[in-house]
């Protein structure tokens, strides 16, 4: 599993990585997680409001910073 969080390097986006990282920790699944901050990257994806989370080149969700138990359900399936 490749995941992508996408933001400029807010704190915004670094509480989205940290609760990506925590969620994936109580999953038990091994993942990478790669930042995009580059805005260029970012728009290719279609995303006008970050952060944003992409899983396996499917972006799951934009402009919201979910909780834990939010993203396990976006992990999980």
């Amino acid at each position: 599993m490749i995941i992508k969080v996408l933001g400029p390097g807010c704190k915004n986006c670094k509480k989205l990585e940290a609760n990506t990282r925590a969620a994936l920790k109580e999953l038990e699944i091994e993942a990478s997680i790669e930042k995009v901050e580059s805005m260029e990257e970012i728009m290719a994806y279609g995303i006008m409001s970050t952060p944003a989370l992409v899983v396996d080149e499917e972006v799951k969700f934009a402009g919201k910073i979910p909780s834990v138990k939010e993203l396990k359900k976006y992990l999980h399936s």
